[in-house]
């Protein structure tokens, strides 16, 4: 059964850090670039950051750049996304994905997990 668990969300306040992890199970990992997408309410999910199958290239937006890192743990088939200097327009439910495009596209979705940051 393929997994995507995401934890490590919670209220902080503004200025606050908060480390996310997303642990994958039922595929191989390696395969699969895993990003990390978050939706506000009343706003569309967006794209936050994502790191590719290798490791060595990755992704963020401009909203969350110099705050935001995203690495990988092989060995536990983990993502995290470390995050630092949390604003109030941070705060959304973040969701892991991991995708590949060959040999046939393919993604799954974790269920979430809620970032409240304060004023």
């Amino acid at each position: 059964e393929v997994q995507l668990v995401e934890s490590g969300g919670g209220l902080v306040q503004a200025g606050g850090s908060l480390r996310l992890s997303c642990a994958a199970s039922g595929f191989t990992f390696d395969d699969y670039a895993i990003g990390w997408f978050r939706q506000a309410p009343g706003k569309e999910r967006e794209g936050v950051s994502c790191i590719g199958s290798s490791d060595i290239s990755t992704y963020y937006a401009d909203s969350v750049k110099g705050r935001f890192t995203i690495s990988s743990d092989k060995a536990k088939n983990t993502v995290y996304l470390q995050m630092n200097s949390l604003k109030p327009e941070d705060t959304a439910v973040y969701y892991c994905n991991a995708n590949r495009f060959f040999p046939k596209l393919t993604d799954y979705w974790g269920q979430g997990t809620q970032v409240t940051v304060s004023s």
